[in-house]
C-alpha cells in the first residue's frame, strides 16, 4: 500500500498557497512534472481529487479545502517536534525563521544579523519580508518562528515583547529647511505622500494627522519609503518616515528632515511569537539581541550626524 510522505504534504501545502504548479515547484525546488506526480499519488492514497487544474492556475476542490487544514496541522506539529528538540539545547542553534515588515527590514536587519551571527553563530537564519497581516498569519500558522513588527498586533494567540520606540520625522523639499515645522492640523492641508494601503506605517501616519476615517484628497501612494522620499525631492509633497530610515533614504535626495513638536509621532517595535511555541525562551533571548541591534543603530546615527555637522 502506498503511504503518504511528509514531503508530499509539504508539496500539497505549497501548491495550495501558490495556486500554481510552476510557482509551487520553484518554491519547493522540484520540477513541475515531479510535483504533479507527487500530488497525483496523494490523490490516489486519499481516494479523492484535491485540485481543479486549469492552464493558468489550480484551485482546491471542496475535498482539498478540507484536507489542506489537516495537512497544515500535521506539518505544524512536525515542525514543533523540531522546536522542542532545539529548545532542549543549552545554546541557540538551528533554523530561525524570522519575519520583518518593509519599513524595518532594510534598516534594522543588517544590525540584527550582525549581532546574531556574533552572539549565536550556530543559528541558521531565514528572513521573510512582507506586510504585517501576512507575517502575523504565518507566525500563527507556524510558518515563521517570530516576526519583528510595530506593536500592538492584538492577536490573542501571540506573545508581544516591546523592544524599542522610535519617532516619525517630517521629510519635505530641501528649500523648506529652516521654515516652521507644521503641526499635525496643518499637515492635513498639505499634499501628504503615504505608503499604499496595507502598510501599518500608513495607518500610523494617518492617525497622527487625525485622518484615519477620512484621508485627504491630496494623498499620493507609493510602495516604498525610498519612492516617497524621492517624490518629496521632486517637489510633489511631504511625507513622514521612521527615524531609522532617515540616513539611508535621504542621502541621495534633495530633501530636508525636521522633527515635530512634542508629543512627537512614534511607534513601538517589538517581536511576536506563538504563546505555545517551544522556542519561547530562546525567542526572548533573541528579542534582547534585537534591542542591542537597535541601540547600535541609534549610536551609528548619532555618530554619522556628528560627523556631518563637523564637516559643515
Amino acid at each position: 500500500m502506498i503511504q503518504m510522505t511528509l514531503r508530499q504534504l509539504r508539496y500539497f501545502d505549497a501548491l495550495a498557497r501558490h495556486g500554481h504548479f510552476g510557482r509551487a515547484a520553484e518554491a519547493c525546488s522540484i520540477s513541475q512534472p515531479a510535483l504533479s506526480m507527487q500530488i497525483k499519488e496523494m490523490e490516489e492514497v486519499l481516494g479523492g481529487v484535491l485540485l481543479e487544474r486549469s492552464a493558468r492556475q489550480v484551485t482546491l476542490t471542496k475535498f482539498g479545502e478540507e484536507i489542506v487544514q489537516r495537512v497544515r496541522d500535521i506539518l505544524r506539529s512536525v515542525d514543533e517536534l523540531g522546536d522542542f528538540a532545539r529548545a532542549s539545547r543549552d545554546r541557540l542553534a538551528g533554523r530561525l525563521r524570522i519575519g520583518m515588515i518593509p519599513t524595518i527590514a532594510p534598516y534594522l536587519l543588517p544590525k540584527v544579523i550582525e549581532h546574531l551571527a556574533r552572539l549565536h553563530p550556530e543559528l541558521d537564519i531565514h528572513v521573510r519580508e512582507t506586510l504585517t497581516p501576512k507575517l502575523i498569519k504565518e507566525v500563527v500558522e507556524g510558518r515563521l518562528d517570530t516576526a519583528i513588527v510595530a506593536l500592538p498586533v492584538s492577536e490573542p494567540s501571540l506573545t508581544e515583547v516591546a523592544c524599542f520606540s522610535e519617532n516619525f520625522l517630517l521629510v519635505r523639499p530641501g528649500e523648506d529647511e529652516g521654515t516652521p515645522v507644521p503641526s499635525h492640523e496643518t499637515l492635513r492641508e498639505m499634499r501628504l505622500l503615504l505608503l499604499e494601503e496595507g502598510h501599518c506605517f500608513r495607518d500610523q501616519a494617518l492617525s497622527f494627522c487625525n485622518m484615519q476615517s477620512s484621508p485627504p484628497r491630496e494623498v499620493l501612494d507609493a510602495s516604498s519609503l525610498s519612492t516617497l522620499v524621492q517624490m518629496v525631492g521632486a517637489g510633489i509633497g511631504v511625507t513622514l518616515i521612521p527615524e531609522m530610515a532617515v540616513a539611508v533614504e535621504t542621502r541621495s535626495a534633495p530633501v530636508s528632515v525636521a522633527r515635530f513638536r512634542n508629543p512627537q509621532p512614534s511607534r513601538t517595535i517589538g517581536m511576536v511569537w506563538r504563546k505555545t511555541s517551544p522556542l519561547a525562551g530562546q525567542l526572548q533571548q533573541i528579542s534582547e539581541v534585537v534591542c542591542l541591534a537597535a541601540d547600535a543603530l541609534r549610536e551609528q546615527r548619532k555618530t554619522g550626524s556628528s560627523s556631518r555637522k563637523s564637516r559643515a
